[in-house]
């Protein structure tokens, strides 16, 4: 599966969820982050899970990780999806427990393995940036 644009729901984006799917329009990867104790809280809310601090914000992340896990779906289960494509949890370079649910795209569905480096591409629909994630060197 390519980058291409696949058909999929788009998200309800609110105040807490807004900066993590527009933040792509500038090629940025944004996660909350707690201001006093440096706790990334993915998804976003409005409190620390770690210290109870409402000093949280999205700040800008590297966009690299590691596949935490994946399965790979044999159904196509609408029109204009591929019948073999990746759902994976990618785990964050910055804080290993910061977890994304993704498409793995730009390599076969084979080829993708546990602990895989990946990076953040994203795929735009409407004002919606949708982070993907695709095969890194290292």
């Amino acid at each position: 599966m390519t980058a291409a644009a696949l058909p999929r729901p788009l998200p309800a984006i609110d105040k807490d969820s807004a900066a993590f799917w527009t933040g792509g329009k500038d090629g940025r990867l944004l996660i909350h982050r707690c201001g006093d104790c440096g706790y990334y809280v993915h998804p976003p809310v409005r409190s620390c899970p770690e210290c109870e601090s409402r000093a949280v914000a999205p700040q800008p992340v590297s966009g690299r990780g590691r596949i935490y896990t994946y399965t790979i779906n044999y159904k196509q289960w609408v029109p204009g999806l591929p019948e073999r494509y990746v759902l994976a949890l990618v785990a964050l370079e910055e804080q290993g427990d910061v977890l994304l649910p993704c498409n793995v795209v730009n390599c076969s569905p084979d080829d993708v393995t546990f602990d895989m480096p990946v990076k953040v591409l994203f795929e735009q629909h409407e004002d919606v940036w949708v982070p993907l994630f695709e095969p890194a060197e290292g």
